[in-house]
């Protein structure tokens, strides 16, 4: 009995003493991995919800309900529209990662009704610049209220039908 209290007593020092962390390497800083994407259909006119990204803009800005994707890797993935006072029309395909707060372009629309890929296709922080703006908006008030995404698209349709998500804070 007293070999054992012994063996145990010096098992628990040095294991004490021990540099050495343990480690749980099962979920312990697990690089994220991001979801290979389809393309959604191009946006059609009766499928686009508008949004507003306040009185600094022109234009204005829709997203294509149908394209709404809220992935496993948390991402949320949607088709963007801006219209020009003057009749122009841009779409993008684009996704935005809440936890992180960046943004990716997918793709780009073409005149032709399809899906170009754009020249830079990477994870960039939602700046504090005009162009992010429309991203910037949807982050905050729509598709990651509080700093957290949504569930399901549905939900993320409801808060742009109701011009807010209820638990964003204006």
């Amino acid at each position: 009995m007293k070999n054992v209290l012994l063996t145990f007593c010096i098992l628990a020092i040095t294991a004490c003493v021990s540099k050495e962390k343990f480690v749980d390497t099962f979920d312990h800083k697990k690089d994220w991995i991001e979801l290979q994407t389809e393309l959604p259909a191009y946006p059609e006119a009766g499928n686009l919800l508008e949004f507003n990204i306040g009185p600094t803009s022109n234009h204005r800005y829709y997203v294509d309900a149908t394209s709404i994707k809220v992935g496993k890797d948390g991402i949320i993935r949607y088709s963007l529209v801006v219209k020009s006072a003057q009749g122009a029309e841009n779409a993008t395909f684009e996704g935005i990662r809440c936890e992180t707060k960046e943004k990716k372009r997918y793709a780009l629309g073409r005149n032709d009704k399809t899906w170009g890929q754009p020249r830079i296709s990477k994870w960039q922080k939602l700046e504090n610049i005009a162009q992010d703006q429309a991203q910037r908006e949807l982050a905050k008030y729509y598709f990651c209220p509080r700093g957290f995404l949504v569930a399901t698209p549905a939900e993320a349709i409801h808060a742009l039908k109701a011009g807010i998500h209820p638990k964003a804070l204006r």
